[in-house]
């Protein structure tokens, strides 16, 4: 099978229009509750579909990059995906692997080399998520790349922050290809290092590509979780393509600070059908707004990890409640499609029980989508079913992982809402 040129169009800047003008951090008014997500900044409440597409849509995704994220980059004129090897007898003749390479830009920018594995003989839905270490911690197979960029000291096989070939095959449950095969999904996932590496203070990845920032500009400069997020949106450019994989039916998942890129990469692109972020916690599912002494804060995230968010973020640290919006607005962002959030209990850290009031915070939006959310029901506990609503959410035994029980209730949840 060959890939040919892949064209996306004229260059398209998501940039809201409408971020110019936000107060600084210091001018807005502490709001102690979450924020209603159809409230718009200039206190008109947004009472019909269009509305909400038209002017409270733009403006929280505007909100979300000027204060959170930064600037999401704006999508590439063209991306072309060349295939670099194809095995249609894997994973005991079930399924097909493949990898392609996929670029975006010069040819001195970074590339994505996205791992694919689908079912053979049928059209499949898809997930789609960056994964920690590499694509070949996922199989031991030879053919698949190694990374080359900076890689994370703790991770299987890595020596002086290189993957080497010790890694291969050293984390197979973490993206279980077999199991998702053989409930008839596809699954695609990626290196983010390919993208952004997980370090700050260094000129590398596609930060490389952007000018060296003025010391008078703004703090909104794309941050490293907009940068993942937008790795996710160009492997979507690569699976749109493929005809083994079901264009309306891909589903975004992400663990952990891969689950805070899932979500925002499902809310700035529709055509994310399902979202799944897993043990997202603080920047992600977990709310900005708590008094939870077990879970991560604002003030520690922004100190802790200075580079997943913009420099105007930090001046939250103190006061969260003087943000204009808060985690269930990027939920909102997502309706009226299906969103999961997913947790275990020996991870206070993420804190499961504030994600929960996101989720009931978001509902907003889904009933002015002329569609329910979150089921009124109580908060699960560990061993309860998952609530299965439009706005889902389940919790687990266990700590801060992703393994396959936690696959075996995405697909679960995917074959409800991903008909």
């Amino acid at each position: 099978m060959r890939f040919s040129l892949v064209m996306f169009g004229a260059l398209i800047v998501t940039i809201p229009a409408v971020s110019a003008d936000f107060p600084p951090p210091d001018k807005l008014p502490s709001r102690p509750e979450l924020p209603d997500p159809t409230l718009a900044l200039d206190g008109k409440k947004i009472e019909t579909v269009r509305e909400w597409e038209a002017k409270r849509k733009p403006e929280l995704k505007g909100l979300f990059e000027h204060y959170m994220y930064g600037k999401f980059p704006a999508k590439p004129e063209k991306v072309t995906a060349k295939l670099l090897f194809e095995d249609a007898k894997a994973l005991g003749g079930k399924g097909t692997i493949r990898e392609v390479e996929i670029t975006f830009g010069p040819p001195e920018w970074p590339k994505i080399y996205l791992l694919v594995a689908v079912p053979n003989g049928k059209t499949a839905a898809c997930f789609v998520g960056p994964n920690f270490g590499g694509n070949h911690l996922v199989l031991a197979d030879d053919r698949i790349h190694l990374p080359a960029s900076w890689a994370p000291a703790n991770g299987p096989g890595v020596k002086e922050n290189k993957a080497t070939d010790a890694g291969r095959g050293k984390a197979p449950d973490v993206w279980p290809l077999a199991k998702i095969i053989e409930r008839g999904y596809a699954v695609a996932t990626f290196y983010c290092g390919d993208v952004q590496p997980d370090r700050p203070n260094v000129r590398e990845g596609m930060r490389a590509t952007l000018p060296l920032r003025d010391a008078e500009a703004p703090g909104n400069e794309t941050a490293t979780i907009s940068w993942w997020a937008w790795g996710c949106h160009r492997a979507v450019d690569y699976l749109v393509t493929d005809k083994s994989i079901d264009a309306k039916r891909i589903a975004v998942v992400g663990h952990s600070r891969l689950g805070k890129t899932a979500l925002l990469a499902g809310a700035f692109d529709d055509r994310l059908a399902l979202v799944i972020p897993h043990q997202a916690g603080c920047g992600g599912t977990g709310p900005s707004r708590h008094d939870d002494p077990k879970a991560e804060t604002v003030a520690r995230i922004n100190k802790s990890f200075p580079h997943w968010f913009c420099d105007n973020f930090k001046q939250f640290g103190n006061d969260p409640s003087k943000l204009p919006f808060d985690q269930n607005g990027l939920v909102a962002l997502c309706a009226p499609r299906p969103v999961l959030f997913t947790n275990a209990i020996e991870d206070p850290w993420a804190n499961p029980s504030g994600q929960f009031n996101v989720l009931k915070a978001a509902n907003p939006a889904y009933k002015l989508c002329g569609e329910q959310g979150l089921a009124d029901k109580p908060m699960p506990k560990p061993g309860d079913p998952p609530i299965d609503s439009r706005l889902g959410y389940w919790i687990r035994a266990g700590q801060h992982s992703m393994n396959p029980d936690d696959w075996a209730v995405w697909m679960d949840f995917a074959d409800k809402w991903l008909k």
